[in-house]
């Protein structure tokens, strides 16, 4: 159940024996139903998610009804609702499971004090952070004047997994497009 969190933590950082097990035994494992909520909209996260199997993704719901995907985490990453988790007020998201899943996940007090006591634990969140930063903003950027068409090749070179582990209405969400523009684009490419 731990050895693709021991796994990653191990290719991520330099941590002894001793301090990779006291991180692993502050995650519980919790099996979650496809499209099960695992945090609303009103609820303020308490939790960080590491993914064994499965997909999570965060996402909001505009005035009007219409779903808006943020971020899709898969097998091997960490997946929160960040700014919540951090400063401990409601989400304004959604963080969903979109197949059935096996997660494990950590409190958010246990996972400060590991922040705050190993070192390599806190490098390793560091590290993700920054890469949460680097990947938000070459979306952002990149979508800044591309078309439907640039924006689903952007996808396929820079977050393969998505097109292929999510449904088109939430890939299109996510790049911002029309589902029926999303099928009618992949089928060409």
């Amino acid at each position: 159940m731990y050895k693709l969190l021991e796994k990653v933590l191990k290719s991520k950082t330099s941590l002894d024996d001793v301090e990779l097990q006291k991180i692993i035994s502050q995650f519980n494992v919790v099996h979650a139903k496809r499209n099960q909520l695992l945090l609303s909209v009103d609820d303020i996260c308490d939790k960080y998610y590491f993914i064994n199997k499965g997909c999570i993704r965060l996402y909001t719901i505009s005035s009007d009804g219409k779903e808006n995907s943020r971020y899709f985490a898969f097998e091997e990453n960490f997946a929160t609702a960040l700014p919540s988790f951090i400063d401990q007020k409601p989400a304004g998201e959604y963080l969903q499971t979109i197949q059935n899943s096996e997660l494990l996940y950590i409190s958010r007090t246990k996972f400060y004090h590991l922040v705050d006591t190993i070192p390599e634990f806190a490098k390793l969140y560091t590290g993700i952070l920054e890469n949460g930063f680097i990947v938000a903003q070459k979306r952002i950027y990149g979508f800044q004047g591309f078309n439907a068409q640039e924006k689903v090749k952007w996808i396929i070179k820079n977050q393969p997994k998505l097109l292929l582990n999510v449904s088109n209405k939430m890939a299109a969400s996510y790049l911002g497009i029309s589902a029926s523009t999303l099928s009618r684009i992949k089928s060409k490419i």
